[in-house]
Order: structure tokens, then C-alpha cells, then sequence
């Protein structure tokens, strides 16, 4: 942690302008006085994110980030005089044309690139192995086949371009956000490490259009290279798809509709793979984004390995880059010149929407990674492996393993070698989680997770400012960066405007509380359950033990037993009237239902160097440390550790027998755990199995659509009836609509192919999707819907 500053840098880190000059709300007086200030650090000291891992690259940890730990943030947005050579009044007119024009620019010129490419043996192999290598001439007969790929091969970086897109945003970005933050803790490494040798790679999780823009102007406004940037947009206008290039903008294929359509090309990757050998020669640096959900853009992250495994580049640079934003921006997949027009002018009438917040984290050495072994830990198993053998057979003990995800890499780029693959795999996992875990919670993502998973059924004002002040201070406990900080008042005033369109503000007159309450319509819910996902990575060990402790709780209540619960069986008493969960948890049991869990989460919320057992032992304990769970005393007859009544004689043994140990005065089925509450249900408790219960709720609603669906279907429409079946279902209990969204469709269906519940058939048309002969039989999706809504809080 970094002792926090007040000096001029660190001024617009508080509010935003608009939060300044606001008139005073009716209900301020009913917040205490203690309660005034919301801190964005722990007393002096803030948070230091986004360090390297400990485990997996503990050379690049052991380097410090600057000289200057506590540089602060920095506006990008803030652009006057005093960033320029000059003063005076016309200078503070056209003080942002003077900024660009004053900012170095590392010019990337095409030169000969497109012959290196075309000539190289990797392309001329797929061209030939694809029947398209014409006969005669090899230069010229081997450009036509590439014709669709010479825009891509042709982009470069120029000054003028540059600038003037720089211009732009830093004109247009002020009517769309308040401010862009930049830690500048960051900065220095990232100097020294441009000046070693080994190109930069940036990697970003996709959350909108804009990602792609504010990367590079972020590097641009600081004099680093700015990166070749990798985006899927299709951009019909020619006219923009020119400048863009010009500025380093690497698009799709003028002929491609989707980024996965365009990855089984052959052509296309050999070409890509070569012209990112040839950008890595230069020097250059690339800006990759990966989709969390399906892994998209992860395949470029695989080429850079290939190009390092087959020597061509030595090692690269990885810079996971975390972008937060009060409001995420809606963008089009495709963009047109009037699309474009239309938004500029928009910005006319349209007011700032929130802050944005960048980390730029710690680089690391991507060759460290992958040579240190350490990235995984232990065996990939297909999920039916993990989890079958319990749903059907009830079995307790669980198979310790990892889910594979081959998923995440498009089968043009799985390689043979499995280790290969898993290590792609890894590496793409564990930078979804390094640039997730470095994100900032801003303050309407704390209000949302608390509106939808604590008071969904209305809060007033107050009680919602003391829980953003206990909600703040967990964060920060958990060394997470808050994207605010100030009034109190104000930070939840802020937060509820920018949440106003999707909640309901019932005002009283008799009383100067309003009342707060989630707008339960579809819009309103999935835009909540978009802003608070940073909110539930941040707690996912918690949430994960919380839903391993209900699924205990419902099995004692289903069972009609209130004392004791343990694994060698112990009787309780039946019981009569109203049941208080009286229980002792025992740890071995609930360690494994955590574990079973473990394997039903998204990818991204657990990172490839830790195993899944460590993963769910650190869930139990995480609740221990937040006072859900206490560890239960078992009264004995004998203490453990008292050798001698408990043997009579002390006998002494070798250093090498392994018969005799400290582990002997542990007795694992012995030990177990208490709620701290037993007599009333804790909410905390509640709260973080909430957390979950969307996608545990998605996935529960999807076994039930399959007695509904004609399979087999195209993979497309498959998922297609999957949503529309998730919408009827939430529709119809007119809540859940969190459980709705064609993301967690997706991810429940391919949830199910990885159990084994349906099969994938690979045809010329695409993937077709069937039921498994083991899941046509009711009888077996009952008991996987009753395994998966036993972790669902209800």
C-alpha cells in the first residue's frame, strides 16, 4: 500500500465536477456526521494493484514499479496551458491542439512489410497446403490469393493521423465521461520497460467500443509507443477504416461477418501470425483485448507463443491493463460513417455520464511465465470427470482436477501437444483474471451490487450510505482500488444519478428518507447485474463458501435434524415448530461442496496457478475471516497435544519415519464450524450467495428447457431458444431477470456440452448439438438440477 497525497495531481480523484456544484438533497440531514466521508484508502494508504504474480513470474514482482510510489492519478481529460510550452489567452483556447502537437510520437512506417509477409515459408505453406498458390511467378501469383489481407498487412502508425485523432477524443471524450483517471504508479515501469528491447503487450478485458480508443490515447498523452491495436469491429465506411489504419488500427477482413467466422480461415491466421512476427521485429507493441465470456481475441495471445516457441521472437513484455467505468458504453459490433455522425451530434444535447478509471499494471515477462511451470498446478480433467461421478452416483469424495476449457481457443490454433494447448489455455485464463482483478470498483458498481443483491426490495437513503461506507471499507480490506472517494453525500448522490433511468425514487412527504427500489423490468436488472460483476470477482472466495455453506444448511433443513453435522454421522434431535440452524459444519464436507462449485464458475473468477482444492479451502477460511463462520471447540476428555495421557509413554522415532507426524495430532473429521448468528440468518451470509445465484439460477433454468427442445439444433440456434426459454421463464416469475442475458445462455450451454449433458457433432455447416443418451433420461437432469440449486440461495 501507498501513502496517499493531497497535492494538485490527486484533486480530481475525488468528484467529478458535476458532484461539486450540486444543490444540497432534502434527506443529507439524516446521515450522521461520522458517516460524512466516503475514504478511497485505508487512514493514509491506498491500495497498490496490479502486481505481477507471485507464483507465476516472481522475478518480474521482485522489480519496483518507479522510484515515485504514490504519483497518484491524472485527469487525461484536464487539458490547459500549463501542459504546454506557452501562455496566455489565445494559448488557453487552443491549448489541446498545442498539447498533441507537443507529444511524442513513435512513428511505425509500412516500408517492405508486405513483402516480408507474403514471402514468408509459413504463408507460402498455406497457401500451397490450400490448393491457392497459382502457377508461375511467385511474387506476383502469391499476392492475389492475399488481395482480401493487404489492407490488414498495410497498416502502419503516422504522426499527422495521430495527432489528430488524439485531438478529436480528447474533444469528443469530455461530453461522453467527467473524467479519465490514470494511476500514474505505473507509468515509470512501463518507461523503463519500452527502453529494454522487448515489445510491449497490452491486454485488456472487452467491455466496450471504446477500450480499443482509450489505450492508445492514454499511452499517446504520456509519450509511450502507442500499440498497434487489434480490434473486431467491422467498420463498413472505407473512409474510416483508412484513417484508422493509419493509426495503427488492426482490423477484421473486409469479407468476415463475425471474429470467430474469420478465425477458421487458414489464410487468415497464417497471415496474421507473420504480420505480428514482423510488428514484434520492429519493436512494436500491441493492444489485445479477450473477451471473458467466450475467450475471443486469447487466439493472438496463443501466436505471440507460437512465434516464441518457434524462436522467432525471444520475449515479449505483458502489460494487463484494467478499465473501469461508472457507466459502460453501448456500441455497435458495426459502425457506419452515419452511425459515427449521428453520435457526434448526439453529444450535443448529451450530458457526461460517469468517470473512467485506468490501471496500467505491472509489466511481466511473458517467457517467464511460461518457463518457470508454474502457471499450472495441477491436472485438466473434463468437467463430466470432476462432476459426473458425484451428481449421479452420489459419491463424496470429488476428483481433484481443473476444467478443461478448449473452448477458449478456435480449433485452427489447438495445437497437438496437450500441454501446449493447456498452457495457452492458462495463459489466457490468468490474464482475464490479472486484468479483472486490477479493475477499480467505481461508486454506481457498489451501489448496484448492493441494490441487487442486499435491498432488492427497496432501501431507504440512509441505511444505503451506512452500507456504501461498510462496503467501501471490505473492498479496501481486500486490497481492492475504489474509484472514489469524498462526501459521502455526494458519492451516492452521484451513484443514483447515473442509476436513475433503471431505479424507482419513491419520495414520502411525512418523512425526509426517500426510498430506494430497483426497477424490476429487464433493462433495469441486467444493466445492475453488468455494473456490480467487478463487485462479485472481488468477493467471488466468499461467495463461493457462502453458497457451499446454504447448500449445507438446506440439506439439514430437508432432513429434519437441528444439532449436529459431521461426517461421521452424528444423530440430532427431530425438529418441531420453527427451526433455528443450530449447526456445526463439518470442514472435510464443506470444503468439497466449495470445491463442486469451483468447477461450475465462469472462466476468469479463479486464476490457472492455483489449484481448485486451494481455491475452495481459501473460500471456507475467507468467511471465517469475515465473520460469518467461527471455528467450534469440540470439548475432549484428553487434550490432543497431550502426549502423555493420551499414550502412556513417550516413544521416541527417526527423522525419517513418516508413520509418526505432526499431522497426527490433527483430526480433520473432527473439526468443524459454527454461524456466528445461529439464532437469526446473517445477511452478510445471504448477500454473498446472491452473488451467484444468476448464474447458478441460468444454468438450473436450462436443464429444464432441454425437455422442451427439439435437438439436435445448430449451435447458433440452440443457444437462440436457451435465451428465449431463460427470458419466458423470468417473464413469467416477473423477477430473475439477471439469470436472462444472452451471456449467461452462453455460458450455460457451454456448461452443459463440458458435463457431458450435450453432445457437439461437427459438421461442414457448423456445430450441432444434441442430448446425450445419459441425459435423455428425466431421472438423471433431476439430480443435476438438484445438484446445481442446492448452491442456489433462495
Amino acid at each position: 500500500m501507498v501513502q496517499e497525497k493531497n497535492d494538485g495531481i490527486n484533486k480530481d480523484i475525488v468528484l467529478p465536477p458535476t458532484q461539486q456544484e450540486r444543490p444540497a438533497l432534502s434527506w443529507e440531514i439524516k446521515i450522521k456526521k461520522k458517516l460524512k466521508m466516503v475514504p478511497p484508502c485505508l487512514g493514509k494508504f491506498r491500495p497498490i494493484v496490479g502486481q505481477c504474480c507471485h507464483q507465476c513470474t516472481p522475478d518480474s514482482l521482485s522489480k519496483k514499479l518507479g522510484q515515485n510510489s504514490s504519483l497518484g492519478f491524472h485527469n487525461v481529460l484536464a487539458v490547459n496551458e500549463t501542459h504546454t510550452r506557452y501562455r496566455g489567452w489565445l494559448v488557453r483556447r487552443v491549448c489541446c491542439l498545442l498539447y498533441v502537437s507537443g507529444c511524442k510520437v513513435h512513428a511505425s512506417p509500412v516500408s517492405n512489410r508486405l513483402e516480408r509477409v507474403c514471402q514468408s515459408n509459413r504463408v507460402k505453406e498455406t497457401l500451397t497446403a490450400e490448393h491457392k498458390a497459382p502457377e508461375g511467378g511467385d511474387s506476383p501469383g502469391q499476392i492475389n490469393p492475399l488481395s482480401p489481407f493487404l489492407p490488414l498487412i498495410n497498416t502502419c502508425i503516422s504522426p499527422g493521423p495521430l495527432r489528430f485523432l488524439g485531438w478529436l477524443m480528447l474533444k469528443i471524450l469530455p461530453s461522453t465521461f467527467d473524467c479519465i483517471q490514470v494511476n500514474l504508479n505505473h507509468l515509470p515501469a512501463l518507461q523503463k520497460a519500452s527502453q529494454k528491447g522487448s515489445p510491449l503487450v497490452y491486454v485488456h478485458v472487452r467491455q466496450s467500443a471504446l477500450d480499443y480508443a482509450l489505450i492508445p490515447l492514454v499511452l499517446f498523452c504520456h509519450n509511450l509507443r502507442v500499440p498497434y491495436t487489434v480490434c473486431p469491429l467491422q467498420i463498413k465506411s472505407s473512409f474510416l477504416r483508412s484513417i484508422l489504419r493509419k493509426a495503427g488500427v488492426v482490423f477484421l477482413p473486409s469479407f468476415s461477418l463475425t471474429e470467430q467466422e474469420v478465425e477458421t480461415d487458414g489464410v487468415y491466421a497464417a497471415v496474421m501470425t507473420s504480420l505480428l512476427r514482423e510488428l514484434l521485429h520492429e519493436g512494436q507493441a500491441i493492444s489485445v483485448g479477450v473477451s471473458a465470456q467466450s475467450g475471443q481475441g486469447g487466439q493472438w495471445l496463443a501466436r505471440i507463443r507460437q512465434l516464441m516457441k518457434e524462436g522467432s521472437v525471444p520475449d515479449v513484455t505483458v502489460v494487463p491493463v484494467g478499465i473501469s467505468y461508472d457507466c459502460v458504453p453501448k456500441t455497435n459490433a458495426q459502425v457506419g460513417l452515419s452511425s459515427v455522425l449521428w453520435w457526434l451530434c448526439s453529444l450535443l444535447w448529451k450530458r457526461p455520464r460517469g468517470s473512467v478509471r485506468i490501471h496500467l499494471t505491472q509489466p511481466f515477462s511473458l517467457k517467464e511465465m511460461c518457463e518457470s511451470g508454474r502457471c499450472t498446478v495441477d491436472e485438466w480433467l473434463p468437467l463430466q470427470d470432476l462432476l459426473l461421478p458425484v451428481i449421479l452416483n452420489n459419491r463424496t469424495n470429488c476428483v481433484f482436477g481443473r476444467r478443461k476449457m478448449l473452448w477458449l481457443l478456435p480449433s485452427k490454433l489447438r495445437e497437438p501437444a496437450n500441454p501446449e494447448r493447456y498452457l495457452n489455455i492458462a495463459i489466457i485464463l490468468h490474464l482475464i483474471f490479472s486484468a479483472t482483478s486490477c479493475m477499480a470498483v467505481m461508486s454506481a458498481s457498489l451501489v448496484s451490487s448492493l441494490l441487487l443483491h442486499r435491498h432488492r426490495k427497496g432501501v431507504s437513503v440512509s441505511l444505503l450510505c451506512r452500507d456504501v461506507v461498510w462496503l467501501t471499507e471490505e473492498l479496501l480490506f481486500r486490497n481492492k482500488d475504489a474509484g472514489f472517494g469524498g462526501s459521502l453525500v455526494e458519492v451516492v448522490h452521484y451513484s443514483l444519478s447515473l442509476l436513475a433511468p433503471h431505479l424507482i425514487i419513491a419520495a414520502v412527504p411525512s418523512r425526509n428518507d426517500p426510498l430506494i427500489v430497483p426497477r424490476p423490468s429487464l433493462a433495469a436488472t441486467l444493466h445492475l447485474n453488468v455494473q456490480a460483476q467487478i463487485v462479485t470477482h472481488t468477493f467471488i472466495l466468499e461467495a463461493v463458501g457462502a453458497c457451499a455453506v446454504s447448500a449445507m444448511l438446506c440439506e439439514v433443513a430437508c432432513s429434519g435434524v437441528s444439532s449436529r453435522v459431521r461426517s461421521d454421522g452424528v444423530d440430532g434431535e427431530e425438529v418441531k415448530g420453527d427451526m433455528e440452524f443450530d449447526v456445526a459444519l463439518c470442514q472435510s464436507e464443506l470444503t468439497e461442496r466449495a470445491l463442486q462449485l469451483c468447477h461450475l464458475l465462469p472462466p476468469g473468477f479463479m486464476p490457472p496457478c492455483q489449484s481448485s482444492q486451494s481455491f475452495a479451502l481459501d473460500a471456507v477460511d475467507s468467511l471465517v475471516r469475515c465473520g460469518i463462520l467461527i471455528m467450534e471447540e469440540i470439548p475432549r476428555d484428553v487434550p490432543l497435544c497431550d502426549f502423555w495421557k493420551r499414550e502412556g509413554t513417550l516413544t521416541w522415532t527417526t527423522a525419517d519415519d513418516s508413520c509418526d507426524t505432526d499431522s497426527d495430532c490433527e483430526e480433520q473429521d473432527l473439526r468443524s464450524y459454527k454461524i456466528s448468528q445461529p439464532s437469526q440468518c446473517p445477511e452478510m451470509l445471504f448477500f454473498l450467495c446472491s452473488m451467484l445465484s444468476g448464474h447458478l439460477r441460468a444454468l438450473c433454468w436450462t436443464v429444464n428447457a432441454l425437455d422442451r427442445l427439439q435437438t439436435p439444433l445448430p449451435e447458433a440456434e440452440f443457444v437462440v431458444q436457451v435465451h428465449a426459454y431463460l427470458f419466458d421463464t423470468a417473464k413469467k416469475k416477473k423477477q430473475n431477470y439477471e439469470s436472462c442475458s444472452g451471456e449467461a445462455a452462453h455460458t450455460a450451454v457451454r456448461t452443459l456440452i463440458d458435463l457431458g449433458v450435450l453432445s457437439e457433432e461437427r459438421q461442414e455447416g457448423g456445430v450441432i448439438l444434441g442430448i446425450t443418451p445419459l441425459f435423455q433420461l428425466s431421472e438423471n437432469r433431476q439430480r443435476l438440477h438438484r445438484f446445481i440449486s442446492q448452491y442456489l440461495y433462495n
